[in-house]
């Protein structure tokens, strides 16, 4: 005698199945069945299909048969869910998230959380009542703090395959072509993503190495996620790499820094220091004397390049790392 399901599993399926269909296009079992997967829900694929034809009968979702596989989607004009839907602040936080994360999330779980943004766009509509969290996107921005630039083209499929390797922790088979044109094959162990103005940048081990290199992602020409999993080292710490100045071109060596910059050139210094032990002091000339612990980098260096003659004088002193 076969098992009788849960009732309490059957109606989470039926829920996480009824947020996850969407509106304006059609979607099928098998799509469904690997959101849910990526979502952490465990379910054969066959069970899927049975409460699909269920929710089909009871809800206005149309199920379209006239191929294989079947595609589900609801009707335009259906009406609100008579179970919890996202409240109009629940929908601003995933619309922010899906704007503003994409590059920051694994590609797998941004893809199991389509359901939930369509809805967060459905309940922030133009006909929402809503309209105080509808209008806050336009509120708000993310300015560049330099020229803009239109990020760089990356391959197809290059960002998907290397998140879900860092994901997982799964070694990387790379053709990479480096900034003077030299192409080569490495394996390397992805240990971090971040985003650098419009370039996308991977962290990572080059195998039969200890140390750590960036490589920029739209410089990967192809990438192969092995079936082979690492351990992560204890020993790295992204945030840590950042603060050595890792992405700013320097090897994390500090130096105590001392410039004279005319006050108007660097009056923003006064109101967002360069460190923490930052000195300030005002010279005669109409100049500011600066003195401050950074790491030593090239962005540091071409920093300092872009007040051209604003700065008078430039004096590094090593401290060490």
């Amino acid at each position: 005698m076969s098992k009788r399901p849960d009732t309490t599993e059957t109606v989470i399926l039926a829920i996480e199945l009824l947020r996850r269909i969407p509106r304006g296009r059609k979607v099928t079992a098998r799509e469904l069945h690997q959101q849910l997967k990526d979502a952490g829900i465990e379910r054969d694929l066959r069970t899927i299909q049975r409460q699909l034809e269920v929710l089909s009968e009871h809800f206005e979702i149309e199920r379209d048969d006239s191929t294989k596989p079947y595609g589900y989607r609801w009707l335009e004009k259906a009406k609100a869910l008579t179970l919890p839907n996202l409240t109009a602040q629940e929908s601003l936080l995933f619309q922010l998230a899906e704007e503003y994360l994409k590059n920051l999330l694994p590609v797998r779980l941004m893809k199991s959380m389509e359901g939930f943004f369509d809805q967060s766009r459905r309940t922030l509509g133009p006909q929402s009542s809503a309209r105080l969290e509808r209008e806050w996107p336009d509120k708000v921005r993310i300015v560049a703090t330099s020229q803009p630039l239109l990020p760089p083209a990356i391959v197809p499929g290059v960002f998907e395959i290397v998140s879900e390797a860092l994901y997982n922790n799964r070694w990387l088979k790379l053709e990479y072509r480096n900034s003077s044109g030299k192409c080569s094959n490495v394996e390397v162990m992805p240990f971090g993503l971040a985003q650098q103005g419009s370039c996308l940048y991977l962290v990572c081990r080059h195998k039969g190495y200890e140390d750590e290199r960036s490589l920029a992602l739209h410089r990967i020409l192809s990438v192969e996620k092995s079936t082979l999993d690492f351990v992560r080292p204890k020993e790295f710490d992204l945030k840590k790499y950042d603060d050595e100045g890792r992405f700013g071109f320097g090897e994390g060596a500090r130096v105590k820094l001392t410039i004279e910059i005319e006050r108007t050139a660097g009056l923003h210094l006064l109101e967002s220091p360069l460190s923490k032990d930052q000195r300030a002091v005002e010279l005669e000339n109409g100049y500011l004397k600066i003195t401050a612990t950074v790491v030593d980098s090239g962005m540091l260096e071409s920093w300092l390049r872009g007040f051209g003659t604003a700065i008078s004088a430039v004096h590094r002193e090593s401290i060490g790392s």
